[in-house]
């Protein structure tokens, strides 16, 4: 009689010359049930003719040990192929069996079918010629009623789940929490978290600029009453300032971002452009400011102690490149309109002490010195260093004060005659003074060095006159007023 397999999408039937066995379903009500339920046909029961081959039991035959995992069918996952449709004489490789049996095992575990104690994990062998396969006599040999086999010597080369075989659920236990913290540990040291950060202060440095992890917590400390009105499900609030300080320090774009923070584009865009105005209004006032005379007296360099006791600024400009050239109808004749030009103020102890706003265009320093309100914080009788001619000596000189050039040049806007004679040493000095300042604040972050993309040169706010990017300029220099300086005038 031919028999056919009653599982869904198999093909395998009984056909003389067969390598597969056949199996009645069992008499035993429980265990029929649990076949019936392994086979999955809603609404089908088993009749005297149904059939399931051995294909659908890990070692290739059922067994009547309650213990053992081929008491019920448990392969199923993808429709089995009859050997006859292979090379003949082919066999299973044998890392596939072995992975096969320690399925089973893992199977037994999690259905609480193991016995404490008895065997190695995952043990298994290939039966000997004559050699008792372990099983119990009773389940090793198949009545007439639950078996009919084709005689053919097919379970030649397969492996035999041993009922002793058990796992020490302490031990798995321990193993799986070990590895589990060993995972978050490594997710946790990949990510931008507070704890990440928190004991790594390279990381702290190269993500913000930013010397320790303490410094950061200041800053965070000193913005968090002012974030209380931002809605951002997404970020909290320690990443919406980490976010803005990684734009600033590697001019990263804002699709990088939004990748690392697992966010939208417009998210990333939203918080740089918030977290800016917020530490413009918090930050800048505290960290960038113009300080008293006697505070400038008190820590003068040496440098400057004999020569210039009055000196309460060394000044210069620059200029930052723009991504997309401004539109020339703003601009006069033959004046270029591809950069940002700024005037810096620096105090000899080596803090940012002035920036001024952004002007488009190569516009003349006595422009940009009165148009941005320098001129405002002199007092009669204050000293302003340059180390070269920037065209703004009549403009000090009507503060009452005094614009000199280190190095020899004349005084504007001094008593009648005076005259700088000063070494060219000191006019290296002054210089290289400014310039590290400058090149410090740009190094630390890079959005700096430009080109300026075109949305941070509208103005941040309808009743503000700075740009997006005036402000942060501004940041910047607070931010590096934070760290400690490394260019004291000495």
């Amino acid at each position: 009689m031919v028999h056919t397999c009653v599982v869904s999408g198999c093909r395998n039937r009984r056909t003389p010359g067969t390598a597969l066995s056949f199996y009645r379903f069992p008499r035993d009500p429980d265990r029929k049930q649990r076949w019936i339920a392994a086979v999955n046909r809603e609404g089908w029961m088993p009749n005297d003719g149904s059939r399931l081959c051995s294909t659908h039991f890990i070692s290739g035959k059922q067994v009547k040990n309650p213990r053992s995992a081929d008491y019920v069918p448990s392969v199923f996952a993808a429709a089995p192929v009859s050997p006859e449709m292979k090379e003949q004489g082919a066999l299973e490789p044998l890392d596939k069996q072995e992975a096969r049996v320690e399925a089973a095992n893992a199977l037994l575990f999690l259905q609480g079918q193991g016995r404490p104690g008895g065997g190695e994990r995952g043990q298994t062998r290939r039966p000997e010629e004559g050699e008792a396969t372990g099983e119990d006599s009773s389940s090793s040999s198949l009545s007439s009623d639950d078996e009919e086999e084709s005689g053919s010597d097919s379970k030649k080369g397969k492996f035999i789940l041993k009922p002793e075989t058990s796992v020490n659920v302490d031990d798995v236990l321990r193993a799986l929490k070990r590895e589990n913290q060993a995972l978050r540990e490594s997710v946790e040291k990949m990510s931008l978290s507070e704890s990440s950060l928190r004991n790594d202060a390279e990381k702290v440095k190269f993500y913000t600029g930013l010397p320790n992890y303490f410094v950061l917590e200041t800053v965070m400390w000193l913005l968090a009453p002012h974030m209380d009105g931002l809605k951002n499900a997404k970020l909290s609030k320690f990443q919406q300032l980490l976010l803005t300080l990684i734009r600033l320090r590697l001019d990263l774009r804002n699709q990088d971002l939004a990748y690392r923070f697992g966010v939208k584009v417009g998210t990333v865009t939203k918080t740089v452009h918030r977290m800016v105005n917020i530490m413009s209004s918090t930050l800048v006032p505290t960290a960038v400011f113009w300080p008293s005379r006697a505070e400038l007296r008190k820590n003068l360099p040496a440098a400057l102690r004999s020569s210039h006791p009055d000196c309460a600024v060394i000044i210069d400009c620059f200029t930052v490149p723009l991504e997309e050239p401004a539109a020339r109808g703003n601009q006069g004749a033959g004046l270029s309109s591809d950069v940002l030009k700024y005037l810096i103020g620096v105090a000899p102890q080596g803090v940012v002490t002035f920036v001024s706003r952004g002007v488009v265009g190569n516009v003349s320093d006595k422009s940009l010195a009165e148009g941005c309100g320098f001129l405002c914080k002199l007092l009669p009788g204050d000293i302003v260093l340059a180390s070269r001619d920037l065209d703004i000596g009549e403009s000090v000189a009507a503060r009452g004060a005094q614009f000199k050039i280190a190095g020899g040049g004349e005084a504007c806007g001094g008593s009648e005659g005076s005259v700088l004679s000063q070494s060219s040493s000191e006019t290296l000095l002054v210089q290289r003074h400014v310039e590290k300042v400058i090149s410090m604040v740009k190094q630390r972050y890079a959005m700096l060095t430009g080109p300026v993309e075109s949305p941070f040169t509208a103005a941040a706010e309808r009743t503000s006159t700075l740009s997006t990017f005036d402000k942060i300029m501004q940041v910047a220099c607070a931010l590096n007023n934070l760290c400690i300086s490394a260019a004291p005038l000495e």
